[in-house]
């Protein structure tokens, strides 16, 4: 076992990279999905690409914050604000996804 830590802090590290791919994965699904809305020959595959677009992006931003909050990472006053505000805009698209699903 390494007394310094090095494999724990290698860990971290791949954890923190693994959930930043994973949301900026899930982001490009996003894009894709708005597309989608507008394009005839994805219009069936909208809202399962914007669902696992949505969910991957979710996921990504949650655990890479967790991560952050664990390791003790310093972020400026803006990085809460719009970590936050993309909650508000996923909670915003699944309102409008549900809306439409029902309507």
């Amino acid at each position: 076992m390494n007394p310094f830590g090095v494999e724990a802090m290698l860990g971290r590290i791949h954890r923190q990279r693994l959930a930043e791919l994973t949301s900026g994965v899930g982001t490009g699904l996003l894009g894709l999905g708005f597309g989608a809305l507008l394009a005839r020959p994805l219009a069936g595959l909208t809202v399962p690409i914007l669902f696992a677009g949505a969910a991957m992006h979710a996921w990504g931003m949650f655990d890479s914050r967790r991560i952050e909050f664990a390791g003790g990472v310093a972020r400026p006053w803006w990085s809460a604000l719009l970590y936050w505000l993309c909650w508000a805009a996923l909670l915003g698209l699944a309102s409008i996804l549900l809306l439409r699903a029902l309507g």
